[in-house]
């Protein structure tokens, strides 16, 4: 477990140096979001180990003479996390400030300058 902890730290610090241009107030509140988001990339990279490991379906008995396969529990697992990872990793973004665009000049706009 403890190396479960680090790598979330890592994934943690990791999301916080790629979100430095976040307003030190913003980032400060958004910190429990980016903590939850490291946690779900951990888990969703130890989800994806498992279904490469053991595949996407399982096996199952549902009685004494039924049987039969199933999506395995740790894909409806992975499947509900990477919605919940690409919405936290969207509202995180979406706290960074755009960057002012330079003024785009096209063609006609700059033959009216040269008159």
């Amino acid at each position: 477990m403890a190396d479960k902890e680090e790598r979330i730290r890592k994934a943690f610090l990791a999301l916080r140096r790629n979100l430095s241009a976040m307003l030190p107030t913003v980032k400060k509140f958004n910190e429990p979001l980016m903590h939850r988001a490291a946690f779900m990339r951990i888990t969703l990279e130890d989800l994806e180990e498992i279904i490469n490991r053991d595949g996407p379906v399982c096996k199952y008995q549902n009685g004494e003479n039924q049987w039969g396969t199933k999506k395995s529990p740790e894909v409806d697992i992975y499947n509900t996390m990477a919605k919940n990872y690409a919405a936290v990793m969207k509202q995180l973004l979406s706290s960074i400030p755009e960057d002012e665009e330079t003024p785009q000049v096209d063609e006609f706009d700059k033959f009216v300058m040269d008159r």
